[in-house]
């Protein structure tokens, strides 16, 4: 029974509860009904907790809630994870970035103009500077100059207000959650469902960090060993667009671990400061995967190095990546689903308004076909209708 299924029968159960209360009332009453529902799940998400399978045993192709349901709620928010979740996402993910003293919150970047309502701070107006991420300036205010109790001031705002404008009405609903929340958010929606939640967790630029005496790894590991999710079948996968970090946290923890890939041109921002050579071309090579593969389970690759796109933003053809992963056993989680029109292959966009839904069920379609174990996407009941037919036992 795949995760999603589980979320919708949670669901609909409750509903049925509650339509049949009077009925169920004839016997023990609703109330002590619930209370033999939920300790039911309780009892069950803990004997998976023990027993549970590893990420061998999640369905294929799964479907990872990129930064929670983000196509619908401000990203990296309890209500966007909450969203996704619900939506029937096999996993969410985490973004992570440190405050100025230690705690790891989750944001997509450290820098936090375009996701908080920090810009209407006036207290907070002297943070806001230029600093060199990973060789490139950036302009704004920045997670590790804040305290956690400061940070906590903030309200969560959509990103992308022109390509979402409906994700505006949820501005200032939620405020910047610590990755420990996450981690007690996840346990409780485990044990209401009677199933572990899945995460997939993101060190972000842990060379720069590191450098500024907030290593990512260390802290990470503790909060995982904290929850019981370091070991090998812990219900969790850590990524990094870093492979140094994969490493160490591959001496840290035990946990499925994954390696990102960007554009293939590009190198690895802990290879430029360690002046190795190699590109994410080299990476995507037999023997850059065989290397990949000493210190990690899978690799989550732009889908761009699955299936390029010309100059008119059209679908070429496919590479041998999926099948050279697979060959090292690798798994494959692809970046990133979205519905709208201006991030869809041409040929599955439909009208000329960039942020209407274009034809993104055949564009699932078409990256599920590729053969990946998985998919990024900002619209988990979206990727989650398109995965269900690709499932063991469902028709194609």
């Amino acid at each position: 029974m795949t995760q999603g299924g589980a979320a919708r029968r949670t669901v609909l159960g409750a509903a049925v509860l509650a339509a049949g209360g009077g009925m169920t009332g004839l016997s023990a009453g609703p109330a002590s009904a619930a209370r033999g529902t939920q300790a039911a799940a309780e009892t069950a998400y803990e004997a998976e907790a023990r027993h549970g399978g590893g990420y061998r045993d999640l369905p294929v192709p799964l479907v990872i809630g990129h930064r929670g349901a983000c196509g619908y709620r401000p990203e990296h928010t309890l209500g966007s994870y909450q969203l996704a979740l619900d939506l029937g996402a096999d996993v969410v993910e985490q973004d992570l970035v440190p405050t100025k003293d230690g705690h790891l919150v989750c944001r997509h970047e450290n820098e936090i103009g375009g996701t908080t309502d920090v810009a209407d701070h006036p207290e907070f107006a002297s943070r806001r500077t230029t600093k060199s991420i990973d060789g490139v300036s950036v302009t704004g205010w920045f997670t590790e100059d804040f305290t956690l109790a400061e940070l906590k001031t903030l309200r969560a705002k959509e990103r992308i207000p022109a390509v979402r404008q409906r994700n505006t009405l949820y501005d200032g609903r939620w405020d910047v959650p610590t990755f420990e929340e996450v981690l007690r958010w996840a346990d409780r929606e485990g044990k209401r469902r009677g199933k572990r939640v899945w995460l997939h967790v993101e060190t972000k630029h842990p060379t720069y960090f590191r450098s500024l005496g907030l290593g990512l790894e260390e802290p990470l590991a503790k909060l995982l060993r904290r929850y019981g999710r370091d070991g090998r079948g812990a219900p969790l996968f850590l990524q990094s667009f870093e492979p140094s970090s994969i490493q160490r946290l591959s001496r840290l923890v035990s946990a499925p671990r994954v390696v990102l890939l960007s554009a293939a041109g590009t190198r690895p921002w802990d290879f430029e400061q360690a002046k190795d050579p190699r590109t994410v071309s080299d990476l995507v090579k037999p023997e850059g995967l065989k290397w990949i593969a000493g210190f990690a389970q899978g690799i989550g690759p732009t889908m761009d190095l699955i299936l390029p796109r010309d100059a008119a933003g059209r679908l070429g053809a496919p590479t041998t990546l999926v099948k050279d992963a697979h060959a090292q056993g690798l798994v494959l989680h692809p970046y990133t689903a979205r519905n709208e029109n201006t991030f869809l292959p041409a040929e599955y966009r439909k009208g000329a308004d960039p942020n209407a839904y274009g034809d993104a069920f055949g564009a699932f379609k078409t990256y599920f076909e590729q053969g990946i174990d998985g998919i990024f996407t900002d619209n988990a009941d979206t990727g989650l209708l398109a995965a269900e037919a690709f499932r063991p036992g469902r028709g194609r």
